[in-house]
């Protein structure tokens, strides 16, 4: 731990967007995804929604991951690490809603969980899902790729006027997905039926204030600049970052967001983990000695 002047370094960027069936959610993301990458063939989509990525093909020659039920986190999981390894830059998730509440996603795992308890306890049943939606969520937010995940918005009607007669729209409420997914993204967009998207959150401040508009890849171009406007991260920032680890997991998330810096820095990351697999190992024993000292056993 120590204290630095804060600066903004080079980021990949993490967005989200949600919107009801028919608002235009992949074909944004595939406009999105071309401005952030000129090269079509460096852009994947992981697609959930029955081949229907390829239906887009003639917006480039992208690549695409097939990914059929059950949508088990760690099959997304298993498709982003594929991405990284292929030198994939920009990662569409097609959508990330069938983690948690497709066939197979966490909501379908709670109940199996729930349902082979010897009395059931829903709440408790979560202790075992919540790190498996964690494991996903943290595969997102630590990728070495720029990551647009698509997500299915509950759905409403409402009544409007269109041609002087009052007609049902379809209007999108929230995401379907677990609360507070949208805190880790960078941005967070939400897509209406007119195809336009306004902005519920936005750390890179390029869209927080703008009225709604149609995603193009002017869009994407903003944001590639917004990402690289800012310091290279050096090996000194990594080797900084990699004594400020805590535990195994935080050790192989930082080790996989700079793939670049693996075998420069690999002795530091294993010096690292040894000294957090030892403090592991000793801690507990620690703690047996502190209690029987405290009930007068020596």
């Amino acid at each position: 731990m120590k204290l630095e002047k804060a600066s903004r370094k080079k980021a990949k960027i993490k967005v989200s967007i949600s919107g009801t069936s028919g608002s235009g959610k992949s074909y944004g993301s595939i406009l999105l995804s071309l401005g952030i990458c000129k090269d079509s063939s460096k852009i994947c989509i992981i697609d959930t929604e029955s081949y229907s990525a390829s239906l887009y093909n003639h917006l480039g020659e992208f690549n695409v991951i097939n990914l059929t039920a059950p949508f088990h986190p760690d099959r997304y999981i298993e498709a982003i690490k594929l991405c990284e390894q292929s030198g994939i830059e920009v990662i569409i998730i097609d959508n990330a809603t069938n983690a948690w509440s497709g066939q197979g996603g966490c909501l379908q795992l709670h109940e199996k969980e729930t349902s082979r308890m010897k009395v059931p306890n829903s709440f408790t049943a979560w202790n075992s899902i919540t790190p498996i939606y964690q494991k996903y969520l943290d595969a997102i937010i630590n990728s070495s790729c720029h990551i647009i995940c698509t997500l299915r918005s509950k759905t409403e009607y409402v009544m409007s006027e269109r041609n002087g007669r009052q007609v049902p729209q379809k209007v999108g409420t929230a995401p379907m997905i677990k609360d507070g997914f949208d805190y880790e993204m960078f941005i967070a967009f939400d897509l209406d039926q007119q195809h336009k998207v306004f902005c519920t959150k936005d750390r890179t401040g390029l869209f927080q204030d703008k009225e709604p508009f149609v995603i193009t890849t002017d869009t994407g171009k903003q944001i590639y600049d917004w990402c690289n406007n800012g310091a290279d991260v050096t090996v000194d920032d990594v080797s900084n970052r990699i004594n400020d680890c805590i535990s195994i997991k935080d050790l192989l998330a930082l080790y996989q967001e700079f793939p670049h810096y693996k075998e420069a820095l690999k002795p530091e990351f294993e010096r690292r983990k040894r000294q957090i697999m030892i403090h592991q190992e000793v801690q507990p024993q620690l703690n047996h000695q502190q209690n029987l000292s405290s009930n007068g056993v020596h």
